[in-house]
Formats: C-alpha cells, structure tokens, sequence
C-alpha cells in the first residue's frame, strides 16, 4: 500500500534566482539591454561617455596647482608636450583665488592695519550646522538644542556684521515682548486680538525703542566685534548668506500665505492672492532692481537701508509666493476627512492646522519644498545684477588680473562645484526625510 499523499505536508526550500535575474545583471538587462535597439543605444552612448571622461581627465589631470599666472601654466604644458588653447587646465588660479571666491572682500589682514576676520563666517556657518540638527535630525541629537536653535537667528548677524551684541539682543527681545503680549490678550480678550495687538507691540519696539535700548547698553557694557561693510560681502559666502535667510523665512511666511488663499475671510484672501500673483509674475531679477533703486523711496526721509538688507526681503517675498503655492498643493491633496475628523475632536481652527492638517500637507509638499528651496538658493547668482560680489561676478574681477586674463572654465568649474555640493546634499536629505515620514502612504 502506497504511503505518498496527494496534499504536501512539507514545503519546499525556495531556490535562489537566476544570476542574469538579480543584482547588477539583471538591472543591466533589464535596462540596458532589454532589446537590441535599447543594446546598440547603450553602446553608443558608453563611447561617447567614455571619450567625453577621458578628454575631461586629460584636460584637468595636469600638475598646474603651484602656478602664479597663466603664461607660467602655459610653460607647463609645453614641457608636457601640450599646445592649443585648451591644452589644460590652470588650476593656480583656484589655488590662489580660492579664499576670494569663498569670502569675496571680507577682512583678510592682506592690508596694513586690518586683522583676518574670516574666522568669523567660518564660525557662523560651522554654527548653522548646528543650529539645524534639531530641526532635520530630531531624533538623533538632544532635543535641548532646540534653544541654540532659537538663539542662532540673532547670533549670525552679529558675528558676520558685527557691532554691539547688544544690537541683536534688543532684536531679539522685541519677539519676546510680542509673545508676552500675545499670551496675555489671548487668555483675556482672544487669540485674533492677542495676535494682532502681540505683532504690533514687536514692530513698535524694534521701530523706536530697540535703538535707544542698544545704544544705551553699549555704553554701559561695550562688548562688540569689529564691523564689516556690507559691500564686503561676496563669493560663497554672500550665497549662503542670502540664501540661509530666504530659505528660513520662506517656509513659515509661504505657510501663511497659502492658509490665507485658502481663508473664508474676503479681505484676506484677496491680499494673499494679490501677492501671490504678482510675485510669481514678476522676474525676480525686476525685484532686484527694485530693492537696489526704489525701495529707499518708501522709507522714511534719511533711512539708510542696508543693500543686503534689502536683497532679503525681496528674495524672501519670491521665494515666499512660491512656496505658498507649493503648500497650497499639499493641502489641497488632503482628502475631506481629516478636517472633518480635526472638527469631531472639538478643535478650533489653529489646532486643526497645527496638529492635523499642517504636518500631513508638509510632508506631502516636501519634494516641492526642497525644490523650491533649491533653486531660491541658485537664485542667489542674480545678486550680480544689482552690483553685488557673488561667486559668478568675482569672476570678472579675477579675470581682470592680467596674470589670470583668459581663464573661464576653471572658475566656473570651481564655483559649479560648490554648488552642486549644496544642491545635492539638500536633495538627499529630501529623499532621506521622505522615506522617514512613508510620504508614499502606505
């Protein structure tokens, strides 16, 4: 009598793939090679690739670093056996003009009298760094430093500008004054009233009393840095700066904006709306030219408003609409429900936004975000225009030196670089907090 069963009792092991299935293999032909047509196009392009590395390795691959000026590079690639106009690289200029490129006319103690203030952007940028821990990597870093955080928006102005440290902390007590106020009226009155009265209070002690307050500690307790000119800034550094600030007051100022466009309130709506579409459809460089020429002419008589200054608040407004919009997106992919679920669980309207709706809508909108974030930063090259010194303008200077009159690609390589560096680090972090938050919704 036969014992074999027609139901398996045991499963079998599972076999391992097939080689040409799985692994670099497998993607390869399954991309690459998936066809003939798709085979000879990989080939071609692989030649032109390869001979497109090559003459870019043979072309920088050369021992010109210590070189002073062009002709002497040029020396160089004639003991090389190299003739023609781009027989190679000159990368002397890179190893001499580097620092302008980064800090642009900043202090250096190059001339008498004057001491290296570079030390100072070096330490605010450094602080950047962590000042954003908290913010981007929350779970990994203690969450007390949030309050260095909170504190960095006033210590950066001082230590690139410098003058009394009293000059940031006046700034800094007028939110604190407003906050004050704010809690106060929002127990007693309403948190419209609170709000409103809270925002008006800040503005009045930073428009007549944060001088005065300043003014008067600095002459008690003198503690200051040397003060830069905003003329001095360029290079890379000016780049960041702009694009630091623009990128941080973007975010909540696009957020308000896209939550007014979306108001019931008439006379909100329409305001938000106004400045939306006449940021976006204006060039930003027009609102450059407008905040070099114009802008004094709406300040009171005398104001002498500073040219970064101004830089600013226009990049801010256009990064701004652009932003509203892009959050505007995201609030509007959230289905009914969860502000109809935010209303069954008795919340008012803020906390709705805040602990419901808001942090879904960002986290749909976070490639838009970074996006934008990414090209407000490109953005910062337009500075040039108004007369500024960012890294593409410090290029005429440097090719005005007749030691390094001719040179374009090294610069512009140079520069290319660095902000490819930043522009791909904010792109992987974008990718990196998309999987952390299961943006897919799973």
């Amino acid at each position: 009598m036969s014992d074999i069963s027609f139901v398996r009792t045991e499963m079998l092991p599972p076999k391992d793939p097939p080689a040409s299935e799985v692994g670099v293999v497998g993607w390869a032909r399954a991309n690459l090679f998936s066809g003939w047509f798709n085979s000879i196009l990989t080939v071609v392009s692989l030649y032109i690739v390869i001979k497109l590395l090559i003459g870019l390795i043979g072309w920088a691959w050369v021992p010109t670093w210590s070189a002073t000026s062009l002709p002497e590079c040029r020396e160089i690639f004639e003991q090389l056996g190299r003739s023609g106009h781009n027989a190679g690289a000159c990368w002397g200029v890179i190893a001499e003009r580097w620092p302008q490129l980064l800090f642009g006319f900043y202090p250096n103690g190059y001339e008498e009298g004057t001491a290296d203030l570079r030390w100072r952007p070096v330490l605010a940028f450094v602080l950047l760094f962590v000042a954003l821990a908290p913010v981007l990597f929350s779970d990994k870093v203690p969450a007390k430093l949030i309050y260095f955080t909170a504190v960095y928006p006033f210590l950066m102005p001082w230590l690139l500008w410098g003058g009394t440290v009293w000059t940031p902390v006046s700034a800094a007590l007028g939110f604190v004054l407003g906050y004050v106020v704010y809690k106060a009226l929002a127990q007693s009155a309403s948190e419209l009233v609170g709000l409103i009265v809270g925002v008006v209070a800040a503005f009045v002690w930073w428009l007549f009393v944060a001088s005065l307050f300043s003014s008067a500690l600095a002459s008690v307790v003198p503690l200051a840095l040397e003060t830069v000119e905003s003329r001095q800034f360029g290079g890379f550094m000016l780049s960041i700066t702009i694009g630091v600030v623009a990128i941080g007051l973007s975010l909540p100022i696009g957020i308000v904006l896209a939550l007014g466009r979306q108001s019931d309130l008439l006379i909100v709506k329409t305001l938000c709306v106004g400045f939306i579409e006449f940021i976006r459809g204006v060039p930003l460089i027009t609102l450059l030219f407008v905040a070099s020429t114009l802008l004094n002419i709406f300040m009171p008589p005398g104001t002498n408003f500073d040219i970064i200054m101004r830089v600013f608040i226009m990049v801010t407004l256009f990064a701004s609409a652009y932003m509203a919009e892009v959050i505007r997106g995201g609030l509007a992919a959230l289905p009914k429900g969860q502000y109809e679920g935010a209303d069954s669980l008795g919340l008012n309207y803020w906390q709705a936004q805040r602990l419901i709706i808001m942090p879904q809508a960002l986290k749909i909108s976070i490639p838009g975000i970074v996006s934008t974030f990414i090209g407000v930063f490109k953005d910062t090259t337009l500075v040039s225009v108004i007369g500024l010194f960012d890294p593409l303008n410090l290029t005429n200077a440097i090719r005005a030196d007749a030691d390094w009159n001719g040179l374009v690609w090294e610069l512009y390589g140079f520069i290319a670089l660095l902000f490819f560096v930043f522009c791909f680090g904010m792109s992987r972090y974008s990718m990196y907090l998309e999987r952390k938050l299961q943006t897919g919704h799973r």
